[in-house]
């Protein structure tokens, strides 16, 4: 079974910094991109960054700037470094994945169960 497992998030002040990350695991034999999504209550999720496996990123515009995405291929983990939070930040954050369990499937997309991240003003 193929899970990504988030972990980090919280409640800081405004300005603050905070990281998240999320690791890929189970039978995995390759991941494409991996990225956050978050959403808050009635809204749509939205792109937050993306990170493919050659390192390229992509931001939101919203986030550009203050938060940076990484990535370790060994280890299967994404990393998001959140700075200068703003309260419209506070959201879920969704670890993101696009993966293949084996190497004659296509590439699927995979979902975290989602850590909510709040931002007090």
């Amino acid at each position: 079974q193929v899970q990504l497992v988030e972990s980090g998030g919280g409640l800081v002040q405004s300005g603050g910094s905070l990281s998240v990350s999320c690791a890929a695991s189970g039978s995995i034999f390759s991941i494409r991109t991996m990225g956050w999504y978050r959403q808050t209550p009635g809204k749509q999720r939205e792109l937050v960054a993306t990170i493919d496996s050659g390192g390229s990123t992509n931001y939101a515009n919203s986030v550009k700037g203050r938060f940076a995405i990484s990535r370790d291929n060994d280890k299967r983990t994404v990393y998001l470094q959140m700075n200068s939070l703003k309260p419209e930040d506070t959201a879920v954050y969704y670890c993101y994945a696009v993966m293949k369990r084996r190497v004659t499937d296509i590439f699927s997309d995979y979902w975290g169960q989602g850590t909510q991240v709040t931002v007090s003003s």
